[in-house]
């Protein structure tokens, strides 16, 4: 048999709410049938045809619970026979959908197939599945990490003073995330990844409004307004005297969605193909240092693949913390203009399971943009784990 490829036929996104904000009202299951049915409906595509859907979620409990994706595509009104699924790698969730779909294309199993993600971060906060507020670890698990789990802002803290990230340079690069969000909201650029998503009121009914930017933007902000802010974790044994809310990434409510096929079902539908996957890794680091693992999954990529930061046209490394992405950048020294150039999740927003579809969504659409080929992507992840997957474009 031909060698299969497995392309983007297109990939789409809501604009992205903050917690609490204007899509609060939102069941997420209906959230991300929203999307799937609207990624369907511009690409004209047969829904009947879909072989799977593999979606990403982290708090799979109460209303993301029960196979959330699943629920979501019948929520649609989409065919009954088209099977989904909903996978957990934590913030890199829907990034492993769009692995697990990409290698499935390439395998044989599916010939077109969609990955997705949803969080709503106000109707399913962070921890809900926590048992009795002590988390879900068992006495073996904390026993081989000695008790010492690290509280996310802490474990930011740890990394930055490692990698020798300032305060000034956090403050800095979250400063410049807004800019590049602003501009690219105001020269319409998201405007073509965004699916308008209509307001409902406490009642689930409709008002006539629509989110169509992303919501957690914020204008004119001064590196003075950011000194000021106060740690956003103190704690005795676990200090992180500089992260802040505003070097942070925020919660989000939003869902994204990509259609995947293999090449020679695209050209027999008559679909666009915009882009081709070229790479993947995993791998897994510190689990009590959860946030480390995107540097050397990077170094696993590149060292398997012979390829140089410096081929990528974009990098896409996600905005957990500012201390994360420049970990990133202080060991790799990318060119600072191709590094998340249209901002991140400081400024967008980190609906925590649509996040990785959100950010290759952006990444593609520049690259288009800009005429640039090569992608590269990754985020860190609960567990101390790390995606990361190239892309090229071809449209």
């Amino acid at each position: 048999m031909p060698a299969r490829e497995a392309v983007i036929v297109d990939t789409t996104r809501t604009a992205i709410g903050k917690r609490k904000g204007a899509l609060a009202t939102w069941h997420p299951t209906d959230l991300l049938g929203f999307t799937l049915k609207a990624l369907l409906e511009r690409n004209d595509v047969d829904p009947g045809l879909v072989d799977d859907v593999v979606g990403g979620c982290v708090t799979q409990t109460g209303e993301q619970g029960c196979n959330v994706t699943r629920n979501a595509w019948v929520a649609a009104g989409l065919p009954w026979h088209v099977p989904a699924t909903s996978v957990d790698r934590q913030c890199g969730s829907s990034q492993q959908a769009v692995h697990f779909v990409a290698q499935g294309v390439l395998a044989g199993a599916y010939d077109l197939a969609i990955a997705c993600g949803v969080e709503s971060m106000t109707r399913a906060p962070m921890s809900t599945n926590a048992r009795g507020g002590i988390g879900p670890f068992s006495p073996d698990f904390l026993a081989h990490t000695e008790n010492t789990l690290g509280i996310q802002f802490w474990v930011a803290q740890v990394l930055a003073d490692r990698f020798d990230v300032t305060r000034e340079e956090m403050d800095a690069f979250a400063l410049e995330s807004h800019r590049r969000a602003a501009d690219s909201t105001d020269t319409g650029h998201f405007a073509r990844e965004i699916v308008p998503v209509p307001l409902k009121d406490e009642q689930g009914e409709t008002t006539g409004e629509t989110l169509d930017v992303d919501e957690g933007i914020r204008r004119g902000g001064t590196m003075e307004s950011l000194a000021v802010l106060p740690p956003a974790w103190e704690s005795d044994d676990q200090p992180a005297p500089e992260i802040t809310a505003g070097n942070a990434s925020q919660m989000s409510d939003g869902a994204a969605a990509m259609l995947i096929a293999d090449r020679t079902t695209a050209e027999r539908l008559g679909l666009p193909i915009r882009a081709r996957f070229v790479h993947f890794a995993v791998l897994a680091d510190d689990p009590v240092l959860v946030l480390s693992a995107p540097n050397p999954v990077t170094r696993k990529l590149l060292e398997r693949t012979g390829m140089k930061v410096d081929e990528f046209d974009a990098v896409e490394c996600n905005e957990a913390f500012a201390a994360i992405a420049l970990m990133w950048a202080k060991e790799f020294r990318p060119d600072m203009a191709r590094f998340n150039p249209r901002g991140g999740a400081i400024a967008i927003g980190h609906p925590l399971g649509a996040s990785g579809v959100r950010l290759m969504t952006t990444m593609l659409n520049h690259l288009e943009s800009t005429g640039g080929r090569l992608g590269f992507q990754t985020m860190c992840e609960g567990g101390g784990q790390a995606n990361a997957t190239v892309i090229e474009r071809l449209g």
